[in-house]
């Protein structure tokens, strides 16, 4: 849900009496390749004579006709929300509590066609949920999400129990405390693009203990890419490997985690199958470098409430060579906060070109006149990239001294300037309208002709004799390095 639909829920089901209360909500489905999410829309407070307040709250089944009614006209489903005023944490429920839910949850899916959904919000504010099986029960969700200009995570320890603090975090738990840390290891997170910043970010991640840390993309390793991605090598290059197959490998090698979740996938987000699998995480880093993914990424950061991290950095040279200067920019897109477009990070008519492969087509590029994709060695530059958009990371699921992450900043490094730039969302924004849209989002998504293409590549390549036993030997070389590091002293 949003933080603005949070505050109205509390507001209405923590009564100042102590007394419990109730109301319904409406929900739009959010369906991933992997999870179900559950996208709040709004409330549908009682009207008189719905409910009665008690010491507990008892409610009429009118109002639950009423509200499911409206969820049919609108393609949405219920969710029933109470409140426990005295409980702490994620909770249980109670028989009452079971017996009501239950008795309502044959009424909402006959109407409405979704199951319905059970909320509970204690009184430290923590919402736990569950889904209805009219026949089979009830199954408790993993966590519940509260997204807006900060990012607050409300964990069921049984489904999704925290990682076991390890020796090798001492120090980053020093940083916030067990406590937070066990939050922020269990969060879901993908990274998209694992090139430069990406990899080094994705590491990164591992490192801290973030025990599922997953990263995307089509793209193979060049010789051309050894100064700048790391961990790659150029028998990577030579035997064709995929980025993801580099980023795997460094992620198992670096994860500070006593069981990783480690995933990779060779994917565009702008193929409907990418696009559902992002559907599985809490945040996701954009590490494009491209319109298109760009686009589809700031869609759901709004229409799937899931908070996307962007970076990116340009470097602009003298006409007679040299180094005229070097910006990066990093920024949170999430409801609340102005979208990609709006911050002037996307353009409409690129999104487009791109995703029509124009952008691959050398022969369009020279007639319109654009400039082809820079080629300059980073290495040196990128980090300041992942530094920053670690740094938005921290601010908003840490919050230190209880600050989000700020608004989108710009460094310049000609004039070592850090600006704070404060952008507004623009009237007719097409993306920060569609918050909540879930599976009703904009389809943006297709058959990426680029992607198809580097697979297929890759593919036939790993035919080829030499490539097939090169890649044998590496494998057997890194199952035994893999071995050799779980073995104990």
């Amino acid at each position: 849900m949003t933080t603005d639909l949070d505050a109205r829920g509390a507001e209405h089901l923590l009564r100042a009496d102590g007394q419990e209360e109730v109301c319904l909500a409406l929900y739009r489905p959010s369906t991933g390749s992997r999870r179900t999410t559950a996208l709040l829309a709004g409330l549908v407070l009682p009207l008189p004579g719905e409910r009665t307040v008690h010491g507990t709250a008892s409610f009429q089944g009118s109002y639950v006709v009423r509200a499911a009614s409206l969820a049919a006209a609108n393609d949405l489903g219920v969710a029933l929300l109470h409140s426990h005023p005295g409980g702490i944490g994620w909770q249980g429920m109670s028989r009452v509590d079971r017996d009501t839910e239950r008795s309502y949850a044959h009424v909402a899916e006959i109407i409405t066609g979704q199951p319905l959904i059970g909320m509970t919000l204690a009184g430290d504010r923590t919402w736990s949920a569950r889904t209805w099986d009219p026949d089979r029960g009830h199954r408790d969700a993993e966590s519940v999400r509260v997204v807006g200009p900060g990012f607050r995570i409300h964990w069921n320890n049984v489904v999704r129990p925290a990682p076991v603090v390890t020796n090798s975090q001492v120090r980053t738990v020093s940083a916030w405390g067990e406590a937070i840390q066990r939050d922020l290891a269990r969060l879901r997170i993908l990274v998209v693009g694992a090139g430069t910043v990406g990899l080094d970010l994705a590491i990164r991640l591992a490192q801290a203990g973030v025990q599922n840390v997953a990263v995307m993309d089509f793209d193979t390793v060049e010789e051309v890419n050894l100064d700048r991605l790391v961990t790659a090598t150029r028998l990577d290059a030579r035997l064709f490997r995929g980025k993801v197959y580099v980023a795997r490998r460094a992620l198992r090698a670096a994860t500070t985690t006593a069981i990783p979740e480690i995933e990779s996938f060779d994917l565009s987000v702008c193929e409907p199958d990418g696009e559902q699998l992002a559907l599985d995480y809490d945040i996701i880093f954009s590490c494009v470098d491209r319109p298109w993914p760009r686009a589809v990424l700031n869609q759901l950061a709004y229409s799937d409430l899931i908070p996307v991290i962007d970076g990116g950095l340009a470097i602009t040279p003298f006409a007679d060579h040299g180094m005229r200067n070097a910006t990066w920019r990093t920024h949170v897109i999430s409801p609340g906060r102005p979208c990609l477009m709006c911050n002037g990070q996307i353009d409409g008519a690129q999104v487009a070109r791109d995703r029509a492969g124009l952008f691959d087509d050398d022969a369009y590029i020279k007639r319109a006149g654009l400039d082809a994709p820079a080629r300059e060695n980073v290495s040196l530059l990128a980090p300041s990239v992942t530094a920053s958009m670690l740094s938005q990371f921290v601010s908003l699921v840490v919050a230190p001294g209880g600050l989000s992450a700020p608004s989108p900043l710009r460094y310049s490094l000609a004039t070592h300037t850090l600006e704070h730039l404060q952008v507004e969302s623009r009237a007719g924004c097409m993306y920060e309208p569609m918050t909540g849209a879930g599976d009703m989002r904009a389809k943006l998504t297709k058959a990426h002709a680029a992607a198809e293409a580097s697979r297929l590549a890759r593919a036939a390549n790993a035919r080829r004799p030499f490539v097939r036993l090169g890649r044998s030997a590496q494998n057997i070389l890194q199952r035994a390095s893999a071995a050799l590091q779980q073995t104990s002293p």
